[in-house]
């Protein structure tokens, strides 16, 4: 079992966290190291509550054992913006850091109804498929979140839980609403109450299922339909040749 190690966690009660029981979800090719954990969030404001979600779920996170990167999405361009691709820095970081997780944290605003335009550009410059046939999203765990100025609402977390599958990810099924979040962080930090449980719980979660997935992804994903594609394509070099 992974042990968790308390530090900077006041809100948490730590008599009701357990170990993760690496044993009982591991497979047998596990790759031996923490789990590697992406965290986006969608907006840039000073005192942002989406980038304050997961910050405590990276602390949450690292305490379960595993390794977590917060992506700054400042200076991120336009997916459609003529001027930026795949080279542009803050793409080419993004991708990278989506190649390096094996497991993802996405927090958003709600607004106008809806996940904010920075987070869905974020999920945007992440393709389906890299050169070299790399799939920076497929079979990787993910974990959705979001933050209200008003009253408790899921629209953004329903959309993101969406794109999640479209992205062809392990999207978790517990989730994360905090509602007025201006009242909620206190400081900076979410004080112990039912929003930081529920932030533990999805963390929690999102840590078991990471273990669960990785070493058994290929398997996961592996389709008839890609398998008779390949078939093909091999039958129609033969052929020709």
């Amino acid at each position: 079992m992974i042990k968790p190690h308390m530090s900077d966690l006041p809100a948490l009660i730590e008599d009701a966290i357990h170990a993760i029981d690496v044993a009982a979800l591991a497979a047998a090719g596990d790759p031996g190291h923490k789990p590697r954990i992406l965290l986006l969030y969608g907006s840039l404001r000073a005192e942002s509550y989406s980038r304050r979600a997961v910050e405590e779920s990276a602390r949450i996170l690292d305490m379960l054992g595993c390794e977590t990167k917060l992506f700054n999405p400042s200076g991120l361009p336009q997916v459609d913006d003529e001027d930026a691709g795949p080279d542009h820095p803050k793409v080419a970081e993004l991708r990278e850091l989506a190649t390096w997780a094996e497991g993802m944290v996405w927090s958003s605003p709600e607004r106008h109804g809806a996940m904010t335009g920075l987070m869905k550009t974020q999920i945007d410059w992440l393709p389906l498929s890299l050169q070299g046939g790399i799939r920076p999203t497929q079979g990787k765990t993910l974990a959705i979140m979001q933050v209200s100025g008003g009253s408790q609402s899921f629209n953004a977390v329903n959309q993101m839980r969406i794109l999640g599958r479209w992205m062809r990810m392990v999207t978790i099924p517990n989730q994360s609403s905090i509602p007025k979040a201006w009242l909620e962080f206190k400081d900076g930090r979410l004080p112990e109450g039912p929003f930081y449980r529920r932030i533990v719980d999805v963390m929690e979660e999102l840590v078991k299922f990471t273990y669960l997935i990785r070493g058994r992804k290929d398997y996961l994903v592996d389709r008839y339909s890609e398998r008779v594609e390949s078939a093909a394509q091999v039958h129609e070099r033969v052929s020709k040749t």
